[in-house]
């Protein structure tokens, strides 16, 4: 027999499997850093393409500058690697992380 917690963590995973928005979104300050993500976070994902909204056209051209390297840091710790390039954004759905 199992325990409960890990038959209902197993059952949980297979029903709802984890995206790869929220791995990265996990995965985000260890990949990048406290001053990166003070200043931009994951906000979409979409074929591949992770969206970083960043708090100024500043930060987000930065990042698409380092876009290669934080995407081989990302999908060292993804399951997969999944992440195909980022695509950069100033403003809109950012908040402080």
């Amino acid at each position: 027999p199992r325990p409960l917690a890990q038959t209902l963590d197993s059952l949980t995973h297979d029903l709802c499997p984890e995206t790869v928005l929220a791995e990265a979104q996990r995965a985000w300050r260890e990949a990048v850093g406290a001053e990166i993500a003070g200043r931009a976070r994951p906000a979409a994902e979409r074929a591949g393409v992770l969206t970083i909204a960043c708090e100024s056209s500043l930060w987000a051209q930065e990042l698409d500058l380092m876009s290669e390297a934080i995407v081989e840091r990302l999908n060292e710790r993804l399951k997969g690697g999944r992440i195909a390039r980022l695509r950069c954004v100033a403003g809109g759905p950012y908040e402080q992380v």
